[in-house]
């Protein structure tokens, strides 16, 4: 099979490396850009063998890829340590690309908020509760991660919350959650400390502005179904 010789011998235009240095990075396919980070194949199979093997590993998925981890990536024959911490800094690296631009982008509805965290949070599997502070303006003057917990939930301290939201000199927060379930359906504690935050927030006056569950497949919007 030609593409289990080395990428070294194949003609220049079908090499990953060249071809993104000829035809930009948005022409080569996902296993292409996987070759690039993994560097090198094995006797067997070629970096870009390799990529396709991954591809395949995680069903062409690059959602679930993201949520893998460094030893799910090592039971990947030709896949050492070296190699799948490559491939995770740059998923990682994927992800703080979108908070870095999110600074001072306005958010007016439940769709913008999605989209500045879904990044740091719809790949995960474990859940994480994040905080969007706004100004005024509904703009962003702040992002940040306030707690982290297991598979099943995550613990919220209001009164941190509230503390950090003054600190910033916020007039409105978005709350969010994920749910690595990948079910969008609100439980009880969720409804329970949406309503905590939302009367915790009335008193310092700051606006809660929407609460978010967030999942590979998309969002839930408590503001959007009228739960506040």
């Amino acid at each position: 099979m030609f593409e289990s010789l080395p990428i070294k011998l194949w003609n220049e235009d079908d090499r990953p490396r060249e071809k993104m240095a000829t035809k930009g990075r948005q022409n080569l396919s996902d296993a292409e850009l996987l070759a690039i980070l993994i560097g090198h194949g094995t006797r067997s199979h070629s970096a870009l063998d390799l990529g396709k093997i991954i591809l395949q590993r995680f069903h062409g998925n690059l959602h679930e890829l993201a949520r893998a981890s460094i030893q799910d990536l090592c039971a990947i024959p030709g896949i050492g340590n070296a190699k799948a911490i490559s491939i995770m800094a740059a998923m990682e690296l994927a992800a703080r690309k979108k908070q870095s631009v999110a600074k001072f982008s306005r958010v007016t509805n439940s769709r913008d908020a999605y989209d500045q965290l879904r990044g740091q949070m719809e790949d995960l599997n474990h859940e994480v509760f994040w905080v969007i502070y706004l100004n005024q303006n509904n703009r962003i003057i702040g992002m940040e991660r306030i707690s982290e917990g297991g598979m099943t939930g995550t613990v919220i301290d209001v009164r941190i919350l509230l503390r950090k939201a003054l600190e910033r000199l916020a007039c409105g927060i978005v709350i969010a959650h994920n749910h690595p379930s990948g079910n969008l359906v609100p439980s009880e504690p969720d409804l329970k400390i949406t309503r905590q935050i939302e009367h915790a927030c009335k008193l310092i006056d700051v606006a809660l502005m929407d609460h978010l569950i967030i999942g590979a497949s998309g969002y839930y919007s408590f503001k959007d179904e009228g739960k506040f």
